[in-house]
């Protein structure tokens, strides 16, 4: 082999490592998160991450307990709201009138602030309730919640409308994320301290039938779901500082690594519906990245 030779061929060895580390950092850059808003803004309770129709970006617990705080698209967040009698917000949904609702936990409420409104009003109540938690709204405007008791790692699932809460499931494990699929039907739920995503068929009223095992994990725990337009599943994985895409069919499709080890809720959000908000407890803040495709409702 002449010197020249020698020469090229270390020169293409080069250079295709450089390719590939490039090629990495690439890889790495997409499914990695940055901070969206600075660290401790929020109290170690943030939750509930939901994009209203002007692309303000609300979450639980802003400076303190029993608020609910606004996110604009520069990440500056201020007080939205204090909720009254006590209650403390968990998680958030918008309906397609933008009307807010909120989990409340400690009142055993679901809460309701009108669009363009402040003025916070009980939705529904029961006091049967362990404490409602996260809430999915499918496309008909029908909501859910789940309902987790942690103390006995059970927990309940609700449907839950103006006339009150009407128990779907009990006996479960720790329920926690609730999503509904973009057709409108499929709903999902997690179990958190049991690792395990059911699915359920809903039928034209809200009930729900059929449910089946979609999907379980080894380790670590989950808290709140919300599907893209496609109908792909992104799940918050807590402790393990991530939130995994899981196709309709459930196969794993992609990890997104967080900078905090314990997301607790997920949103999509702006100008084309494929930012993904994740509210992260400890830090107290809000990590983003891009998701490949809008969520459900955008």
């Amino acid at each position: 082999m002449t010197v020249l030779n020698k020469k090229i061929r270390v020169l293409r060895t080069i250079g295709f490592l450089v390719f590939s580390l490039l090629v990495l950092a690439g890889y790495q850059e997409k499914d990695k998160s940055r901070d969206f808003t600075k660290e401790g803004l929020f109290t170690s309770g943030i939750e509930g991450p939901a994009v209203n129709r002007d692309g303000l970006l609300f979450a639980v617990n802003f400076e303190r307990e029993g608020t609910i705080g606004e996110v604009n698209m520069k990440g500056e967040a201020s007080l939205f709201v204090e909720l009254p009698n006590g209650s403390v917000g968990n998680g958030i949904r918008f309906d397609k009138n933008d009307n807010m609702y909120i989990a409340d936990y400690v009142n055993h409420n679901v809460l309701f602030i009108p669009q363009g409104s402040k003025d916070v009003s009980i939705y529904a109540h029961h006091k049967g309730l362990n404490q409602p938690n996260d809430l999915a709204i499918a496309p008909n405007g029908i909501l859910y919640a789940s309902d987790p008791n942690w103390k006995e790692s059970t927990g309940k699932l609700w449907k839950v409308s103006k006339e009150g809460f009407e128990l779907l499931e009990e006996n479960m494990g720790t329920t926690n994320g609730v999503e509904v699929s973009p057709n409108g039907k499929t709903l999902y739920v997690n179990e958190s301290v049991q690792r395990r995503i059911w699915k359920y068929d809903i039928d034209p009223s809200g009930g729900v039938s059929q449910k089946t095992l979609f999907y379980s994990f080894e380790d670590h725990g989950m808290d709140g779901m919300r599907c893209d337009n496609q109908g792909n599943l992104y799940v918050c994985r807590y402790d393990a500082g991530q939130v995994v895409v899981l196709s309709p069919d459930a196969r794993h499709l992609r990890t997104i690594f967080l900078t905090g080890k314990k997301p607790t809720n997920i949103a999509f959000g702006g100008k084309d519906g494929r930012q993904c908000f994740v509210t992260m407890q400890g830090r107290g803040c809000i990590e983003t990245f891009k998701a490949e495709h809008p969520g459900r409702n955008f």
